[in-house]
């Protein structure tokens, strides 16, 4: 969450898009939390948690993915940096009234897991390319990282199916965008996309919040696949501080809402 949108290195695509993707992930979650935890149930807003609020985790671990895998020299610090801002955020995400009383983690935590997960995926792979890692020492660390992604999809928000999807991101955006112009490469590109498409559809109960979660990663696909460079510069870049600190301020914000409504019980 931390990188800001950047000029396309060589051989890189283009970042530019995620000027935009910045703005509209922040006002989509701000729009989910307001119409969740501060509008009154008698307005009945909550169709706008279930479709535009349904575009933010999708198109954050999106950033996150493509971020990481392309534009960042070190994922595992970047992944640090959104950790300690779900650190900050945990307190006031605890005071928002919940249907459960179970822990949860905040979707911090989820995507700072999911982006160390695919950048140690990554780099489990590439050094087997090289002939450094045997295939049967590639076998068990996959398999022990599936026993943690086990145990920890129970403690974060988006359970296991958030903390997949950035690692499927990494794998499909590089598959696009290395595909090529040959039909097999695109099909395997395809292919490798698909399993984006199957976790998102998959993380929501309602056609509507399904539609809204499965267009998005549906949009970031194709920006991989090459439009990525029809998108122009946003005209006004998201301040730093402001991205920085949007998450924990406006759950605070909320947390004091609820207190001087008198909701905080």
């Amino acid at each position: 969450m931390t990188v800001q949108a950047v000029a396309a290195p060589a051989g890189r695509p283009s970042s530019t898009w995620t000027g935009w993707g910045q703005w509209l992930a922040l006002a989509t979650m701000t729009i989910d939390h307001l119409t969740r935890y501060v509008v009154p149930a008698g307005w009945e807003l909550d169709w706008a948690g279930s479709s535009i609020g349904r575009i933010a985790f999708p198109l954050f671990a999106a950033m996150v993915a493509w971020h990481g895998h392309f534009n960042t020299r070190n994922p595992l610090r970047y992944a640090r940096r959104i950790l300690v801002i779900g650190l900050i955020a945990q307190l006031p995400y605890m005071l928002m009234p919940r249907a459960s009383d179970a822990f949860v983690l905040n979707v911090c935590f989820t995507l700072a897991a999911g982006l160390a997960w695919g950048a140690w995926l990554r780099d489990l792979l590439t050094r087997h390319r090289r002939g450094e890692l045997g295939a049967h020492w590639l076998l068990l660390a996959t398999l022990a990282s599936l026993v943690l992604w086990q145990l920890l999809g129970d403690w974060v928000e988006y359970g296991h199916r958030g903390l997949l999807l950035i690692p499927l991101f990494m794998l499909a955006v590089h598959a696009l965008h290395q595909a090529g112009d040959t039909v097999s490469g695109r099909l395997a590109a395809a292919a490798l996309a698909a399993p984006v498409l199957v976790v998102a559809g998959l993380m929501n109960s309602s056609d509507m919040a399904k539609s809204f979660t499965v267009a998005t990663c549906l949009v970031v696909l194709w920006l991989a696949a090459g439009a990525h460079c029809l998108a122009p510069r946003v005209p006004a870049a998201m301040p730093r501080r402001l991205w920085l600190t949007w998450y924990p301020g406006h759950f605070t914000l909320i947390a004091l809402w609820l207190w001087a409504s008198g909701a905080m019980g």
